[in-house]
């Protein structure tokens, strides 16, 4: 396994991502809009038992539509679906979306969204995300490195009692296939282990990516075990995984439940009652799947499961690994104190 050239969702040819933001004077939320190539094919897989979402039904396997314009994530509770109807006219206005008649703009925009919630992080509670924010955030997308931390639909996000944001990561596989992720973590579970203030999500690092990360000092680590007892209660970890492969529909949802086995490796508890978790799959089709099997005792007609397999494994693993980035680049906001200044030594040189 490799990484990819920026290490974050882009590096799946043709996908762009944006984000939009505000913060002080009472607003600490945003949005981030993830714009795939045309022709993309989509998954979605909810196992959060109170999700927000927008549009997920068409992605079903039974469901007619299979291609997607964009995905929509957004600070603002239910209230942030509105940002998704920005999206739309953005698209609209550009001739992309489900053709419905003979005319260039006679298209319905496919934009499954998401939300999380934050509301009242930036101190006022109807200070969330509306239309506007979802079509500078569709203007602003640009092929990577993409921003992580707090940004996008992460700027007001919290991770358990640490600040949360925005995270992203890419693999190349053996098979030479491109996964990547971009998660928001807003989660209610913690991505550190209370027992030794490191993060579970590190050990799925590829190479050195988090050789950096130590150990950090027994007063940090009590320091944090006394901010933990006090998680907030409403919760959201939201994500996108994106391959080149030519896949399926039902692939593509495959796809997106292997993203929820990278929550459950970096975040600890997840999928509980009071979670709006969601994972999105986007599949852009660039590259098919190798035609060779990589072991000599697999049926030929076996051959496209057992490459199959190698992605959905990547899926899980970028995912992971996306949680501790978003984690180690998010910075203190509001009330919430990011990982990186509560447990600094965790981060520090081996030199010091």
């Amino acid at each position: 396994m490799t990484i990819g050239r920026h290490n974050d969702l882009t590096d799946v040819a043709g996908v762009l991502v944006g984000h939009h933001q505000r913060t002080g004077k009472g607003w600490l939320t945003g949005t981030t809009v993830v714009l795939p190539p045309d022709g993309t094919v989509g998954g979605v897989d909810v196992r959060g038992g109170g999700p927000g979402t927008r549009e997920t039904d068409p992605l079903h396997p039974l469901n007619m539509v299979s291609e997607v314009d964009a995905i929509c994530l957004t600070g603002g509770s239910a209230y942030g679906l509105d940002a998704a109807g920005g999206v739309m006219s953005w698209l609209e206005e550009r001739g992309r979306g489900f053709r419905i008649g003979r005319l260039p703009h006679h298209v319905v925009p496919i934009v499954p969204s998401a939300v999380v919630f934050d509301l009242g992080a930036g101190g006022v509670f109807t200070n969330r995300p509306t239309a506007e924010f979802g079509r500078r955030a569709a203007g602003a997308a640009r092929a990577g490195p993409i921003r992580q931390g707090t940004v996008g639909a992460g700027t007001g996000a919290h991770a358990a009692a640490l600040k949360g944001g925005i995270g992203s990561a890419s693999v190349v596989t053996p098979n030479g296939i491109t996964v990547a992720a971009l998660v928001v973590l807003n989660s209610g579970g913690s991505p550190v282990d209370p027992a030794s203030g490191r993060l579970w999500g590190a050990r799925y690092g590829v190479g050195d990516e988090f050789s950096h990360l130590r150990r950090p000092v027994g007063r940090e680590v009590t320091a944090f075990r006394r901010l933990a007892f006090t998680p907030p209660t409403l919760n959201t970890t939201l994500a996108v995984v994106a391959t080149d492969a030519r896949l399926t529909k039902p692939e593509c949802t495959r796809l997106a439940g292997a993203g929820h086995d990278g929550m459950a490796r970096a975040i600890s508890p997840i999928h509980t009652y009071t979670d709006g978790d969601v994972c999105f799959t986007l599949a852009t089709g660039a590259h098919e799947l190798p035609d060779d099997a990589p072991d000599s005792f697999i049926r030929p007609a076996m051959t496209r499961f057992a490459q199959l397999t190698t992605v959905i494994a990547a899926a899980a693993d970028v995912v992971a690994r996306a949680v501790v980035h978003a984690t180690l680049a998010a910075t203190s906001a509001g009330t919430m104190t990011s990982y990186r200044d509560l447990l600094p030594s965790a981060l520090a040189s081996t030199t010091r």
